[in-house]
């Protein structure tokens, strides 16, 4: 792929995935560098003149009120480094940690936090040779942003710690001196820039929203495939009736079901005068997801592209101005993410019930459990239960972590968001979403063949159902289920699904 060019102002959601995933190289652009000198010469400006900045001639959190000599400034920013980084648990995959790094340093490009260059660079140089920091899943209170989880990407800047290259798990300080690499000795404000933004939340949020996007999209051509297989009727996708009610996710997913539906000869059945809820109202519950889907990729555009530390420095006002506020605090994402978990999780909650109502003799009017030979075969008795199951446990996960908060530092930080925690809840839901799809698309292609309607299929419910068949065959006889699902499922997560489902 061509460089990526970061400004710190013009990312994009698919920027992050691609090098987070495929290993697009990054550089800074020459506007970015000049921006982030200016205020690093602002910041030494300050030291030399042993004025009091918060985080740079003083402590932190608490210990915001002692005062640090200027000759300690760069032991003051290594300690808070090594101090912050107390992360526990299992770490992140490599692929989060990429995105953590590329947000920080895109963060850092919009030249308002007082590093210098070399943090910037360092950053970049360690994503495009593939040192990948250890960085464990939890500690962050998603109030300072997330400094545990940033102090453990900081600690491999400086040669500490330890990081993953090329697949081994090493010391930072091999890690670094493999690539060639240089490590940071810093000062100024170095320490407290390189740990103090929200941007673990946000790389993780940003994964959620895209992997949501693509599981909306899918969730669509579920339902559309069941209405299928159970012969449903399509006239609830009026455009006329939804055009009444015009919430736009509403509408764009109605849309969506007319045209997935289009040429097919199973629907419109004149068997019942109206659908149950989970296959009329469709529109309704996958559109309100769609709308707080959009609602946290906005959230999620503005936030990867602004400035989360603090002291924050403006090189443009006067001599320099540095003002400290609270641009850490990671509220806007804790809500936007508690809010895509609901709304991921209302589709799975449909999904299942569609499931049910395939699986179900008194529903769908076929064989129970989708078996020829029932009593002897369970059929698609059980894969249902699993549905349920991660549907329960996605309604545990969906409590939301932002009505949460729990004073630090001696009460100065007195309210927290708990972000990090949204963003590590809402990517749990999706995968189990993620399992839940695929249940409903192994039920609906096994009715599909039960009621004996492939041929009446529609132009893009045929391809899908073509492709879940390359990738798991009907059921005759009772076989393990788990393996067609999880098939199902890499389908999903290597986005093959949605590819035969876009429009031509």
């Amino acid at each position: 792929m061509s460089e990526l060019v970061l400004t710190g102002h013009s990312l994009r959601i698919a920027d992050v995935i691609n090098v987070s995933f495929h290993r697009r190289p990054v550089a800074v652009s020459d506007e970015a560098s000049a921006a982030v000198a200016a205020s690093h010469n602002i910041v030494r400006d300050k030291i030399n003149k042993r004025e009091v900045v918060y985080g740079i001639t003083t402590g932190f959190g608490n210990l915001a009120n002692v005062v640090i000599d200027p000759g300690q400034s760069a032991l003051l920013q290594k300690n808070l480094i090594v101090s912050h980084a107390c992360g526990v648990g299992e770490p992140f995959p490599t692929e989060v940690v990429r995105g953590i790094m590329l947000l920080r340093a895109n963060a850092l490009a919009n030249g308002f936090s007082g590093v210098s260059p070399r943090c910037v660079s360092i950053l970049t140089d360690m994503l495009n040779a593939g040192v990948h920091p250890i960085v464990p899943m939890k500690g962050s209170l998603g109030a300072s942003g997330d400094l545990c989880h940033l102090a453990h990407v900081a600690l491999v800047m400086m040669g500490m710690g330890e990081a993953e290259l090329n697949g081994m798990r090493i010391s930072g300080a091999d890690a670094m001196e493999k690539a060639g690499i240089t490590v940071l000795e810093p000062t100024g404000k170095d320490g407290l820039g390189l740990i103090n933004g929200t941007q673990a939340m946000s790389a993780i949020g940003v994964f959620c929203v895209y992997d949501a996007i693509m599981l909306l999209e899918l969730a669509n051509a579920c339902a559309a495939l069941t209405l299928e297989a159970l012969g449903g009727r399509i006239d609830a996708f009026d455009e006329k009736l939804h055009k009444a009610r015009p919430h736009p996710g509403q509408i764009i997913c109605a849309g969506e079901l007319r045209r997935l539906l289009n040429g097919s000869k199973n629907t419109g059945s004149a068997r019942r005068v109206q659908d149950a809820y989970t296959l009329r109202c469709v529109p309704q519950v996958h559109g309100a997801s769609w709308d707080a889907i959009n609602y946290a990729k906005n959230v999620l555009t503005i936030e990867i592209n602004s400035v989360t530390d603090n002291p924050i420095v403006f090189p443009d006002s006067g001599e320099g101005q540095i003002i400290s506020g609270g641009n850490f605090h990671g509220q806007p994402l804790a809500l936007a993410l508690d809010f895509l978990a609901i709304a991921v999780a209302e589709l799975a909650s449909i999904s299942e019930r569609r499931t049910e109502r395939l699986v179900n003799p008194q529903l769908s009017g076929l064989p129970g459990f989708l078996t020829q030979n029932p009593g002897v075969n369970s059929g698609m008795m059980i894969p249902q239960y699993t549905a349920a199951c991660l549907v329960s446990e996605n309604k545990v996960l969906a409590h939301p972590a932002s009505v949460d908060s729990i004073p630090s530092s001696a009460n100065q930080e007195d309210h927290v968001s708990m972000g990090a925690i949204s963003a590590r809840k809402c990517s749990e839901i999706i995968n189990n979403v993620k399992y839940v799809l695929a249940i409903e698309l192994m039920a609906a292609a096994q009715a599909v063949d039960i009621g004996g309607s492939v041929n009446g299929l529609g132009d893009y419910t045929s391809k899908l159902y073509r492709e879940i068949r390359k990738a798991v065959p009907r059921l005759d006889d009772d076989r393990v289920l788990s393996p067609d699902i999880e098939k199902i499922a890499a389908l999903i997560d290597d986005g093959a699904l949605n590819r035969v489902i876009e429009e031509d």
